[in-house]
């Protein structure tokens, strides 16, 4: 009675407010005459004499194209109303301005013609504002249209109404909106969604109102509303999180059938929703143990004992339903709905799942260039995070020549944060082909992204600096000058070993014309004077001859540059530090001019200013922290991925910020919908249409939804395998019926099994024999699918009555091998997989069709198709990119020495009394040609024979490894040798695996030392010098040692670098030059040392390879072993 109360009374003052906005309409109508002549009088050529002949011209025509259309609108014939109508929706279209025509216009708004109407209404929601004391004339003409009998018609006269912003009517649009929002038709319930965003707009004061509004529609199950009144919501109260808990689950339904903008929204929506309800999936001291069964079948004692322990991590229900139902959509054709997904997936999804939007994106990098620089930023910020995502698609942020230079920039972003030890080598010679760009502002850039690889990778900080240096010789001025800046910034990482560079840099001091090139040097001679202490008074000479014309930072830096040089050589500088602060005392630039007198009072002491002297050289020559290099999209993770505020780096107008996860998940609960007629007779429909269902006692409440209260009893058998999406109509088809009852069945159980917890174990039993039964028919509607058209091979699937189940059962990937999605028992699997291996085959064919292959990534597989991909493609990658053409007359030989030193793998007390040792006997590979080959020698130290003894699991996953067979029994005291094969992919990472017996799992590692990734190969002199010609620059490095001088002869030479590398030695015509072969294993990439004894009992050792990181470490050891040899 209160609710029927108070709609009388709105409806009381909205009959007052048309009553007073008549009385308005009314007083205009009397001086609408004149202002109309006054109108024409404004349109006619005499207003324009002034203007040129053009001008006049072009606006006598308009007056005349509209004078012809006023007529036509006046007119008493339909046909040419019509026409005109046309006309003047066509100038609305090309952006010209039609508003002289309203009243003409709106004159027409009762006309009886739908066509006529329809273009009426489309012209007065375009001018309703501009014109709203016109648009008032008519506004009982569209209260009477909000009861047309067409559809069309009162939504647009509800747009209409909404768009004349006058307050005085806000009681007649909050009455249309509420009859609209309980309108038959879902196109005028969605069109009152967005009239709700207007008038809140207008006059805030409403918010209640319309709140109620907003909770009536969410309950609405058209997929035509959903997407708008979500928009209205986040609109009106985003922070009403209370409205969408009975909506939750009916929206993750509907989300697969809603328009694509609706989803967009939607889904931003469900991401901060997800936020406040669920715990985080990221929890670190919790073991991610989302399927466990243990927990269903533990005893008592069992679970007091793990009370202490850390619980395993289980997701809610609801947490993974959002997770499952917006994975379809990284299919969709919309860029914009995939970045939704991707975004929802990055903040919400266990870490181990976020890899499944990777193909996705690197899919909209084919898009236009606008989309490119969205998802390009992106994923920028997701690959400072996580670069194993995007390591194995690296080839896709390669440059260009056809890239825009903030493309570019972007793509070396990503480069740069996805580089490590493995492929730094591949990175660095792309970056090798871009520094000779012509874009001047891109080539800076990759000078900058050299630096901060170098500062990250420890390994190639000399490749890098020594690269950097050469390129100060480019005739280029922008590229010298940055690397001039970024080797001042790699130089204060470590001083005192590169003052070398500081002189080369002193050299070229004069050809550098760039100030901010020639500040940094100045810096540097400046900071490291004491190292160069012959050199930076010279430097100080030349600026002070040239002071006066130098440009302001550098004149600044010049100043710095005496300030130091007087501090600590006085002796030679004294004369010219007081000459260049006397220029300083009168340049014509204040900063300058101050910056003078301070150093003047600072270094120069007198009575005044003595205790402050005292500290000049602790001022000017304290130690600065090195500068550290990141990227720039370090903390834009702040904001939410795919906004605009992410976009632009700062918090932008209306931007919601996603909420911590809660410490403890709120009581889910609140998402139950309550059935108000249950479904008794499922049995019966069962048997006719031959499927089986669990039991529905608790997942059938849970994945109800709203629409289940409207369900009469005689809905039992259609309504019954409807999932809730936006079905408003049902099919009679047989066919499809049966297909939506497996479908349904197949979710259901999956649901079922994933809650494995709360049922019992007969109940399990029980859906376990159902699922077996439901699995053949599925099977049978899913053949067809396979076969047919193109529309299942684009990933574009057929829309069904309720498509949202069929999006999530259409392929038995969701089922059959759906174990980490899904939790079923050991036993049943097995059973699964034995009954089920021929329908398996063929979904596995339908797969392969797949163009993205999106649906089938589920986290286990995931992992196994990275590390699939991740070492043949980037072998791939750089044998392509290979800049070494390695002769026909090289070959692999044998090792020129074999090292007898072991290594401990396992020790006898750690495995229970086996013990392993592992030795590298640098043969090649049987197994395959790019793998090392690996000894390891196997002891048995109890008393009792040790059973099955073979390799378990792998780490990382991506490892390539030849393991030995299974040893069936070992007695005790005896001992076998075995060999394995192991690609280490030319990194000397580790290689972690499980050495297994039949009781036991051991976790041991292989650490290869660098030389042990080599094979020996024969080749000339002629063919080394070659190949040493093509790999110069980066791919080149070096160090002087000093040996004793009994060892500067050939033997003691091959001995040492054969004992750290396997390495063959090439003949060499000089005595004092030894030289030394090798390709790695992995890869191919050819090593090449060479070791020159120079006088003074020192030698220069130089490597030569593409891998620049493997021949860092390698000198490194050579350096160690001949300085001890």
């Amino acid at each position: 009675m209160n609710g029927h109360r108070g709609f009388s009374v709105l409806r009381s003052e909205a009959a007052g407010a048309v009553r007073t906005a008549l009385v308005s309409a009314e007083n205009l109508q009397l001086t609408l005459k004149t202002e109309l002549s006054q109108e024409e009088q404004h349109l006619t050529p005499h207003t324009h004499t002034n203007g040129g002949p053009d001008e006049t011209h072009t606006k006598g025509y308009c007056t005349e194209v509209n004078d012809d259309l006023k007529e036509m609108l006046e007119s008493n014939k339909e046909s040419l109303k019509l026409e005109a109508m046309k006309r003047v929706v066509g100038l609305i279209a090309k952006g010209k301005n039609a508003s002289e025509l309203f009243p003409a216009v709106v004159k027409n708004v009762a006309s009886k013609n739908i066509e006529l109407k329809k273009l009426v209404y489309v012209y007065l929601v375009r001018y309703a504002e501009e014109q709203q004391d016109l648009a008032l004339l008519s506004i009982s003409t569209f209260q009477r249209a909000l009861k047309d009998p067409n559809q069309l018609i009162r939504a647009s006269a509800l747009r209409v109404l909404s768009s004349i912003r006058v307050p005085i009517i806000v009681p007649i649009m909050m009455l249309a909106i509420k009859e609209a929002a309980s309108d038959m038709s879902p196109y005028v319930r969605k069109t009152s969604a967005h009239a709700i965003q207007k008038l809140y707009s207008l006059d805030q004061d409403q918010k209640e109102l319309l709140i109620e509004v907003i909770e009536k529609l969410l309950k609405d199950k058209s997929t035509l509303v959903a997407g708008s009144v979500v928009m209205a919501f986040e609109e009106v109260c985003p922070d009403r999180i209370d409205l969408i808990h009975k909506n939750y689950r009916k929206l993750c339904n509907l989300l697969v059938d809603v328009e694509e903008w609706g989803q967009v929204v939607i889904i931003s929506m469900l991401t901060r929703y997800a936020r406040t309800q669920f715990t985080s999936p990221w929890k670190e001291d919790g073991v991610f143990d989302e399927h466990s069964e243990r927990a269903f079948y533990e005893s008592d004692e069992e679970k007091t004992r793990d009370e202490t322990e850390a619980k395993p991590y289980m997701m809610d229900p609801d947490h993974r339903l959002l997770l499952r139902n917006t994975k379809p959509l990284l299919q969709s054709r919309n860029t914009a709905v995939v970045m939704s997904v991707a975004q929802l997936y990055w903040h919400l999804a266990p870490k181990n799942e976020v890899s499944i939007v990777t193909k996705s994106l690197i899919r909209l990098l084919r898009s236009h260039r606008e989309v490119q620089y969205i998802v390009l930023q992106n994923i920028a910020t997701m690959s400072i995070q996580r670069k194993g995502m995007f390591e194995p698609y690296m080839k896709s942020f390669y440059v260009r020549s056809t890239d825009a230079t903030h493309i570019k920039s972007l793509k070396l972003e990503i480069l740069t944060s996805l580089a490590n030890e493995a492929n730094i080598s591949t990175i660095l010679r792309e970056f090798q082909t871009y520094v000779k760009s012509q874009d001047k502002q891109f080539a800076a850039g990759t000078i900058q992204a050299i630096g901060r690889c170098a500062t990250n990778i420890s390994e190639v900080t000399d490749t890098c600096l020594n690269g950097l240096v050469l390129l100060l010789s480019n005739r280029d001025e922008t590229v010298v000058a940055e690397s001039v800046v970024v080797i001042r910034k790699l130089l204060q990482t470590q001083p005192t070993q590169h003052s070398d560079i500081i002189k080369h840099m002193a050299k070229l001091f004069d050809n550098i014309t760039v100030p901010m090139a020639r500040a940094s040097i100045l810096w540097l001679m400046g900071e490291y004077c004491e190292r160069v202490p012959k050199i930076a008074p010279d430097v100080l000479r030349k600026m002070a001859k040239s002071f006066t014309s130098e440009e302001d930072i550098v004149k600044l830096q010049t100043v710095n540059l005496a300030a130091k040089l007087y501090l600590t050589n006085s002796k030679q500088t004294k004369l010219l530090t007081q000459y260049i602060l006397n220029l300083g005392k009168y340049d014509q630039n204040y900063d300058i001019r101050d910056r003078t007198r301070f150093i003047r009072q600072l270094i120069v002491p007198n009575d005044k200013n003595g205790a402050l002297s005292k500290y000049a050289h602790r001022i000017l020559l304290a130690p600065k922290p090195a500068p550290v290099l990141k990227s720039a999209y370090k903390d834009r993770d702040r904001y939410q991925l795919g906004t605009l505020s992410h976009t632009i780096n700062t918090k932008a107008s209306g931007y919601l910020e996603l909420s911590d996860w809660p410490a403890v998940a709120p009581d889910q609960s609140v998402r139950n919908v309550e059935v108000i007629e249950p479904v008794k007779e499922w049995a019966p429909s069962l048997g006719k249409t031959g499927k089986s269902k669990p039991a529905k006692s608790s997942d059938d409440k849970f994945y109800s939804d709203s629409g289940e209260e409207e369900k009469g009893p005689g809905s039992s058998s259609s309504e019954d395998g409807s999932s809730s999406s936006s079905s408003e109509e049902s099919s009679s088809d047989a066919e499809s019926r049966v297909e939506k009852n497996s479908s349904q069945s197949s979710e259901e159980s999956d649901k079922s099994s994933s809650q494995s917890e709360k049922s019992s174990s007969e109940s399990d039993s029980d859906s376990e024999k159902k699922k077996r039964k439901t699995k053949t028919p599925l099977q049978k509607t899913v053949k067809p699918t396979a076969k047919d058209g193109d529309s299942d091979e684009n990933g574009n699937v057929a829309k069904e009555a309720n498509s949202s189940s069929a999006e999530e059962s259409s392929s038995d990937s969701e089922s059959d091998s759906d174990t980490h999605t899904d939790s079923d028992s050991g036993t049943e699997h097995k059973k699964k997989t034995k009954s089920k291996a021929k329908p398996k085959v063929e979904v596995k064919s339908m797969k392969e069709v797949c163009l993205l292959d999106l649906g089938d990534f589920t986290p286990a597989p995931v992992t196994q198709h990275k590390s699939s991909v991740l070492s043949p493609s980037l072998l791939g990658d750089l044998e392509g990119l290979s800049l070494s053409n390695v002769s026909s007359t090289i070959q692999v030989r044998g090792p020129a020495f074999v090292p007898e030193k072991s290594h401990g793998l396992l020790h006898r007390m750690t495995g229970k009394g086996l013990s392993a040792q592992y030795q590298f006997p640098r043969q090649p590979c049987l197994y395959q040609p790019t793998m090392v080959s690996v000894q390891i020698s196997l002891t048995n130290t109890t008393d009792h024979p040790l059973e099955q003894i073979h390799i378990g699991d792998r780490s990382p996953t991506g490892l390539n490894i030849h393991c030995f067979n299974t040893i069936e029994s070992l007695e005790p005291e005896a001992s076998v040798t075995v060999f394995m094969g192991i690609d280490f992919n030319d990194s000397t990472q580790a290689a972690n695996f499980q050495l297994c017996t039949k009781e036991d799992h051991f976790s041991v590692s292989i650490q290869p030392a660098i030389g042990e990734l080599f094979l020996p190969i024969t080749m000339t002199e002629l063919d080394f010098r070659k190949e040493q010609g093509k790999l110069l620059g980066m791919n080149e490095s070096s160090a002087t040692i000093t040996m004793a001088a009994e060892n500067m002869t050939s033997q003691p030479i091959s001995r040492p670098v054969a004992t750290v590398a396997n390495l063959g030695v090439v003949p060499s015509g000089q005595d004092n030059v030894h030289r030394f072969a090798g390709k790695t294993a992995s890869s191919g990439a050819v090593v090449l040392v060479t070791v020159e004894l120079r006088e003074s009992s020192t030698a220069l050792i130089t490597i030569n390879t593409e891998k620049s990181v493997m021949g860092s470490m390698l000198l490194r050891d050579l350096k160690l072993a001949l300085a001890q040899a």
